[in-house]
């Protein structure tokens, strides 16, 4: 998956990670993360999965998560 949206054609490539949250989010939660495609898979859990500019994104990110109290299972760097 790529989204260029907000980038500059120099910029190069932004690494893409998926999040393994514990739960299927809601609409209303799946609103906070705009630029994340959600999968929900049959064991009850939730993947965000998209590309974040840089380690401060990401940890942005991962507070956002951990602000709405959603268990982190996983953090991987595609």
């Amino acid at each position: 998956m790529t989204n260029t949206a907000g980038r500059d054609p120099g910029q190069g490539d932004m690494p893409v990670y998926a999040i393994r949250l514990q739960g299927h989010l809601d609409q209303r939660c799946a609103g906070r993360f705009p630029d994340m495609a959600f999968t929900f898979p049959g064991d009850g859990t939730t993947t965000l999965t998209g590309p974040l500019i840089d380690q401060a994104a990401l940890h942005g990110l991962l507070a956002q998560i951990r602000d709405l109290g959603i268990p982190i299972i996983s953090v991987q760097r595609l």
